[in-house]
């Protein structure tokens, strides 16, 4: 089976792009393409968010999902939805996605990691 490589579509792109911004001042993030094809953003090892053409999935907990979900623009992912990861195809509120998009960062990066950006990012 032939697997596109990273975002295919003009959506998926813009998706990408937004992402990337939201990502790009989060210590310690790499993004890269698995080997299904999807982008990928990791800290030290650990997915936080995975991407396709068809939407975003990120990291989340079986508490926070559950609240995510009653809204009818999330959906539980196939294969890692058990473990609270949540999927949404097209977001239309980007400042409400910085926001999960980062707590899903602070769940998968190490305690130290995590420490010293909210520490940093405190409002003074």
């Amino acid at each position: 089976m032939e697997h596109h490589m990273g975002m295919a579509t003009p959506e998926g792109k813009r998706m990408l792009e937004q992402v990337q911004r939201i990502c790009k001042d989060l210590p310690e993030v790499t993004e890269l393409i698995d080997g299904h094809g999807h982008n990928t953003f990791k800290v030290r090892d650990k997915s936080f968010i995975i991407m396709s053409d068809h939407g975003i999935t990120f990291k989340s907990d079986l508490e926070n999902q559950e609240l995510l979900v009653q809204t009818g623009r999330f959906f539980v992912p196939k294969y890692i939805g058990h473990r609270g990861w949540v999927s949404i195809r097209q977001p239309g509120d980007w400042a409400e996605m910085a926001d999960l998009l980062k707590e899903a960062y602070l769940r998968a990066a190490p305690k130290t990691i995590a420490k010293q950006f909210i520490e940093a990012n405190r409002v003074k």
